[in-house]
């Protein structure tokens, strides 16, 4: 039975992605400029990042002054009510900065360690994937009314879609394109959106047969990681572990395990 707390964490959930959705999508300046540095100058973090990122976690932190926070920009903070928010404010950063549509807000409630609230708003195709654990995955957008999720019909790995993305570190993301040389001729064919919770959302929406990268954080796969797993595919990252910084993966039930086969073989998870 679903706990009763998860339709209020659902609903506050939505409700901040929504914001910070309208936030970045109508408040981007003609003149972004990068606030900041990452990992290196080709990954940067925009004005717009942190804004979205204050936009969340204050409201949450309005209705829900003692949870837990870990946020992309920097909100951390343990909590009192085992209730903590994994938030991305935008994912897909680069994509935003150069105008490309295809970015994300991500935001998870975990429950005692466990996700169980997943919300990924996709403001610049107008749609909003969220899931709670136990109950499924569900969207709305440009159909009418809001869609119940389901990946998509078994098929055999070489027929399969896969998406995959890489890392702004130029040795690991020369390693990754290295997997992707070997991996693309036994597949239907390779993708790479610049988003990982917008993958994810795929995978689960059926427009994906799988998706892996290496490199993720736990706030780029927590919300997307539910929502695929509620819409019927399977996630974990090496074999017997989940998903973690070393490989995360997530496909339909026939796709998993010859793709985590074949990234394990060619070693995708390495430094």
């Amino acid at each position: 039975m679903t706990d009763p707390l998860h339709p209020e964490l659902l609903a506050l959930a939505r409700e901040a992605a929504r914001r910070a959705g309208e936030l970045l999508r109508d408040g981007r300046p003609a003149d972004l400029a990068v606030a900041a540095t990452k990992s290196s100058p080709i990954d940067v973090v925009t004005e717009m990042d942190i804004a979205a990122e204050k936009l969340i976690t204050g409201l949450i932190s309005e209705h829900r002054p003692d949870d837990g926070f870990l946020g992309e920009e920097g909100a951390a903070s343990p909590g009192s009510t085992g209730i903590r928010w994994v938030i991305d404010p935008l994912d897909g950063t680069v994509n935003y900065l150069y105008g490309l549509p295809t970015w994300a807000v991500s935001i998870a409630a975990e429950q005692d360690g466990e996700t169980v609230v997943g919300v990924v708003e996709i403001p610049m195709r107008g749609e909003s994937y969220h899931a709670v654990r136990g109950r499924g995955a569900r969207a709305t957008g440009a159909w009418e009314g809001e869609r119940e999720l389901s990946c998509r019909a078994p098929a055999p790995l070489d027929q399969a879609l896969v998406s995959t993305g890489f890392n702004y570190v130029t040795e690991v993301r020369t390693h990754q394109a290295e997997v992707a040389r070997r991996i693309v001729p036994l597949l239907r064919d390779i993708r790479r959106s610049g988003s990982a919770a917008v993958d994810l959302a795929d995978v689960a929406a059926g427009r994906l047969d799988g998706y892996y990268e290496r490199g993720l954080h736990p706030w780029d796969l927590a919300a997307g990681d539910l929502i695929a797993r509620e819409a019927g595919a399977l996630t974990g990252g090496r074999p017997g572990e989940r998903p973690s910084r070393d490989l995360a993966i997530a496909a339909t039930p026939a796709v998993f395990e010859p793709l985590q086969r074949l990234l394990e073989d060619f070693g995708a998870w390495h430094d």
